[in-house]
């Protein structure tokens, strides 16, 4: 029986952190639009001048292009996102959407669904 209360209770508390992070925010929401994929673009990259953004489906990346023919691949990294400007980047057609190599070890390579 007590083993039931200690269950209860851990759940319990579980779900209250989950919805105290939800009212505060935290867990990040992705990239909504092409809107917020070239303003995070412009402002994550210094100089870029975004034309035009795909969006990924999950919203959890997007290719922006700039002005200058350059491209910004913008990924999810936890609960931020994170930008590279792409000066050649390898893009490979997959079922799924777009597979973009950001030539980066470190940055990897990014999905961008369909």
């Amino acid at each position: 029986m007590n083993q039931l209360y200690l269950f209860g209770g851990s759940l319990a508390a579980i779900l209250m952190l989950a919805g105290m992070a939800r009212l505060l925010g935290l867990g990040g929401g992705g990239i909504a639009d092409e809107a917020q994929a070239m303003a995070e673009a412009e402002a994550m990259l210094s100089g870029f001048e975004a034309m035009r953004a795909v969006v990924g489906s999950d919203g959890r990346a997007a290719l922006v292009h700039g002005a200058d023919g350059s491209v910004a691949l913008i990924k999810q990294h936890g609960s931020q996102l994170a930008a590279r400007r792409l000066a050649s980047p390898a893009i490979e057609p997959r079922p799924e959407g777009l597979l973009v190599h950001s030539g980066e070890r470190r940055f990897g390579s990014v999905l961008v669904r369909s």
